[in-house]
């Protein structure tokens, strides 16, 4: 879904200023883990893995609170495969975008008979917007956060973005601000608001209110999707051929997003081999 693809983006895109909004941690030295370490054949939101010296930051966007499992046992069992993987501390923040009433929205454990697990949760409609405005990386999730006006919210958000220096990064930015802030306002207010020329020019940007997930953002995680499973499969078995890098640059997005799952199984890079000789057949 586009609201998920733009959370990602951002999250991968802004590793550093993520990590300090949610660890309050000062490190340039961030790895984005690019597996979902989930069973589930289809996801409805987005999942991010930051990596730091000695933990590892797992974000959960979230549009609806519903899920099946829910999102605590989901949480409980993220954490179990993680700390099997990677032998370290693990946070876990659930990022709730919509304002919403419902009971899992405000559940922040897991809890059994025998099992407890706790995990941070953020619902941005409650989140001083001030922190927000200050830090572009952070800026598109502004139009959510507290407000008593929000259409003024929305304006001041617009003029932030129209002050950020880079042409590239401004364009970037204000295509994911319009997508967040569809999920609060008519979309008839944010193209008034947020110039539809510039959006119209943002590499992540493609008729965005007509057609969803566009095609720019598409492209760009793909790219930044095969690039880092790249760097995990290196990490694990070592140099990759470039033949075999090829292949994996090739794939569609929901390839690479199975291959990020199968790299956990994975003991020898003649299991990736297998695994793209079994898609072409």
């Amino acid at each position: 879904m586009t609201y998920d693809n733009a959370c990602k983006y951002l999250a991968e895109q802004y590793p550093t200023a993520f990590v300090q909004w949610l660890l309050a941690v000062e490190t340039e030295n961030i790895q984005v883990l690019k597996t979902e370490l989930t069973l589930e054949p289809i996801r409805a939101d987005s999942v991010s893995f930051l990596q730091t010296a000695n933990q590892i930051l797992h974000i959960e966007f979230q549009t609806l609170p519903e899920s099946n499992p829910p999102i605590s046992f989901r949480m409980l069992d993220y954490s179990v495969r993680l700390k099997r993987e990677y032998r370290c501390d693990v946070e876990q923040v659930v990022i709730f975008l919509k304002q919403t009433s419902s009971e899992p929205a405000f559940i922040e454990q897991y809890q059994d008979r025998t099992t407890s697990h706790r995990y941070r949760v953020i619902r941005l409609w409650e989140q001083d917007a001030a922190p927000f405005l200050t830090n572009p990386a952070l800026l598109p999730f502004a139009p959510l956060t507290q407000t008593d006006s929000p259409a003024a919210l929305l304006e001041q958000v617009a003029q932030q973005v129209a002050r950020i220096e880079s042409t590239d990064e401004r364009r970037n930015l204000a295509a994911c601000t319009e997508i967040l802030a569809g999920l609060r306002f008519e979309k008839d207010l944010i193209r008034q608001l947020l110039r539809e020329d510039i959006m119209r020019e943002s590499v992540i940007y493609q008729d965005i209110l007509q057609k969803g997930l566009q095609q720019g953002l598409q492209q760009g995680l793909l790219q930044g999707e095969a690039t880092l499973i790249l760097r995990q499969l290196t990490k694990r078995f070592g140099e990759v051929e470039p033949q075999l890098q090829e292949q994996v640059r090739e794939l569609s997005i929901e390839q690479l997003e199975a291959l990020g799952e199968m790299l956990l199984d994975f003991s020898t890079v003649e299991d990736l081999v297998t695994w793209l000789d079994e898609l072409e057949q």
